[in-house]
């Protein structure tokens, strides 16, 4: 997989950004994905570098989740915002990255992130219920590095 356009295809990702939408029905907190092709430093760094680069710690209620994708080191990253980190189960983001990585792990990624903004949507909507008054803070599309 040479070029970040082989990662996922126009279907994939129109699925992927309607998985997007349905996740937030349910919450005020935001997901985002982002995919690049190389990551040349920590990983873990560039993602937080990311997300703030998206202005994701600019959401309301600080409940913004990014899912950071550096496909040729077949890697990833799941970062939650800090009233996230403060509410949700140790084992969540574990959890989240097992489901990710066991779709990827068999060359499925459109699967793989579906799933994982499935479950960061449903544990968002247990601690940041939707509200009549919720916007949609951040853009739903994927974003590309």
């Amino acid at each position: 997989m040479s070029k970040l356009e082989d990662f996922l295809s126009t279907k994939d990702e129109e699925r992927i950004v309607e998985a997007i939408r349905n996740a937030e029905k349910n919450t005020s907190g935001e997901i985002r994905v982002h995919i690049e092709k190389h990551c040349e430093s920590d990983i873990f760094e560039h993602a937080v570098e990311v997300f703030y680069n998206l202005k994701m710690d600019n959401t309301r209620e600080q409940n913004g989740v990014l899912i950071y994708v550096a496909v040729e080191n077949k890697s990833f990253v799941i970062y939650g915002d800090t009233a996230i980190n403060a509410v949700v189960d140790k084992n969540f983001w574990n959890s989240t990255r097992d489901i990710i990585a066991s779709h990827f792990k068999t060359g499925n990624f459109s699967e793989g992130l579906i799933k994982g903004i499935e479950q960061a949507g449903r544990e968002l909507s247990t601690h940041f219920p939707w509200q009549q008054e919720d916007t949609n803070e951040l853009d739903n599309t994927i974003s590309k590095g």
